[in-house]
């Protein structure tokens, strides 16, 4: 075993996040972590790293294992080259390197320097970092960043490729445990395949931050983070939903005896106290007060306990008997409301977009060339490709065209044509930079004001609801402050908020929880307009379905 860890409390202020949590990590395990956005997952890997120690609990490690962790700040390494940001966090780097740089000048024939700095050869020889630039412009290469950027400062990369540095930098370490956060935000198809293909073939064990579920059907284990407490499931994600179907169908049936319980209690009490005030005998008196008592106590002690949250998804929901299911609806985890009109609410089959023969690029340079394709009402599109090929810039060209404005990239060839006002619902990687300095309910007011919608705080306060946003308290926290998970939801209100005739989707299930990704492939299924989607995660493109178009060669 390399680590074991029993966090018995955790908390921010008033707000505890875990009650139990413990975890063992064994050589070699691949383990999935997951739970719902802000369970504490991304806490969890700070602990187990060092970097949080204000928890009530205890982490052992194994005697000299090395464990190395992505991070998600850089604050005071902007200044370092790639290179050497890298460099600095491998395992035994610094220290081999000042020996075999310095000793020679110094050691003379000391024959304990001698046999010091002939360790040091050979360790940095055996961890392979002669060879470190040649392996590092091979996993960029993988990862789609420019050679040139590992001698570039790290200030200088955007947020995608510094967490690709950060995976990088992760497997060149060679450690025996790696944490890892999120890996696979911003990959494409080929950098997620060679992701999975590492963590299959890796002697190191890894624990991984993850909703995506084609990492997740590569893992050995999944644990979850739910009610601050932890859940371990062994195998992959099909076996984890088999496993947490059964769990959690009887933890429904344990919570409604309980609720059951409950009420033939309150029934209990009042007859009690009924009968109690019809005595008149002085014991008969005493021995239904003390029954109404008792009743009362358990009755107390019952309500004092926290409502589960219940997940179950749907697939298997659909296979639990009629009972089951209506109890399981009853108690279920309150889940994001996705509201849109459905299919059937449109008869219409207008052409909405059309390319032909299109080749699209900057300066002198095609991203890609000969994409043709159309989309009427009620149709999927997919565009496929690796980061690069020009999907975004496709996108924005379309949401350009209809909007009748000038496209900031070079048209080379072909034609695109976009019905005149078409109303689109765009959810982009990344939230509009405008919005990071308004409260959650300014942003929200914007966002109603620039697509030209009614303003009114009930509406606000519904918007917060529906994607589960506290309407009482959520309202003035920052944008800027808000998770990743926090910011997809509010990048989904502002696709929806007009009910636009065709939907523009970027990467939509990265930072969403696994009950959240459903709940948005439900709406999406039952939406009645166009859907053009970028999406590398292949259950979420199973469910859409539609015309796949490859962009880029």
């Amino acid at each position: 075993m390399i680590l074991s860890a029993s966090i018995t409390e955790k908390s921010f202020g008033s707000n505890v996040l875990y009650t139990g949590v413990s975890i063992e990590i064994h050589d070699k395990e691949k383990i999935g972590l997951i739970g719902r956005n802000g369970t504490g997952k991304s806490t969890l890997l700070h602990i187990l790293n060092g970097e949080d120690t204000d928890y009530q609990g205890d982490v052992e490690i194994k005697n000299n294992s090395v464990i190395v962790s992505s991070r998600q700040e850089h604050h005071g390494h902007e200044n370092k080259t790639v290179l050497e940001y890298i460099q600095g966090d491998l395992p035994d780097y610094k220290q081999l390197t000042y020996i075999i740089d310095t000793y020679p000048a110094t050691m003379g024939s000391d024959e304990k320097k001698i046999q010091v700095f002939s360790d040091a050869l050979e360790r940095f020889n055996d961890l392979g970092y002669y060879q470190l630039e040649d392996e590092l412009l091979q996993a960029f290469e993988t990862y789609q960043i420019e050679p040139s950027a590992m001698h570039r400062t790290l200030g200088s990369l955007s947020g995608g490729q510094k967490r690709m540095i950060e995976l990088i930098k992760v497997q060149r370490s060679r450690g025996h445990l790696a944490l890892i956060d999120e890996p696979t935000n911003h990959m494409d198809y080929v950098a997620k395949a060679a992701f999975i293909k590492w963590l299959g073939a890796t002697d190191e064990a890894v624990l991984v931050i993850t909703h995506d579920r084609d990492v997740l059907d590569n893992v050995d284990r999944i644990i979850e983070i739910r009610d601050g407490i932890s859940y371990s499931f062994r195998g992959n994600y099909k076996s984890y939903l088999r496993t947490n179907t059964n769990q959690v169908s009887a933890e429904v049936n344990e919570y409604d005896n309980v609720q059951r319980r409950m009420e033939n209690l309150r029934q209990d009490v009042i007859r009690f106290r009924r009968l109690k005030e019809k005595a008149r005998n002085p014991g008969t008196i005493r021995r239904f007060k003390s029954q109404e008592q008792k009743a009362a106590e358990e009755l107390k002690k019952l309500a004092d306990t926290d409502r589960p949250s219940f997940w179950i998804d749907q697939e298997s929901t659909a296979t639990m008997k009629t009972k089951l299911n209506e109890t399981y609806d009853k108690y279920k985890a309150t889940n994001i409301k996705v509201r849109t009109r459905s299919k059937e609410t449109t008869t219409s089959n207008r052409l909405l977009v059309q390319t032909d023969s299109l080749s699209l690029g900057y300066a002198n340079t095609p991203l890609f060339e000969n994409v043709s394709f159309s989309l009427h009402e009620g149709e999927r599109v997919r565009l496929h490709g690796r980061n690069g090929a020009g999907k975004t810039t496709l996108v924005q060209a379309i949401v350009a065209k209809a909007k009748n404005l000038p496209l900031i990239c070079k048209q080379y060839d072909g034609s695109i044509a976009v019905e005149k006002e078409l109303k689109i619902g765009l959810y982009e990687q990344e939230i509009n930079a405008e919005y990071l300095s308004l409260t959650l309910t300014e942003a929200l007011e914007q966002i109603l004001r620039d697509k030209g919608q009614p303003i009114s705080m009930q509406r606000v306060k519904q918007f917060l609801s529906d994607y589960l946003f506290n309407p009482a308290s959520d309202g003035n926290m920052p944008v800027e402050l808000l998770s990743g998970g926090q910011k997809a939801r509010l990048q989904l209100i502002n696709m929806l908020a007009d009910d636009p005739q065709i939907l523009i989707l970027d990467e939509p299930t990265n930072h969403l929880d696994l009950p959240s990704i459903e709940e948005l492939e439900n709406a999406l299924m039952q939406y009645h307009g166009a859907i053009i989607y970028i999406s590398h995660d292949s259950f979420f493109a199973e469910k859409l379905q539609g015309t796949t178009i490859l962009v880029g060669s």
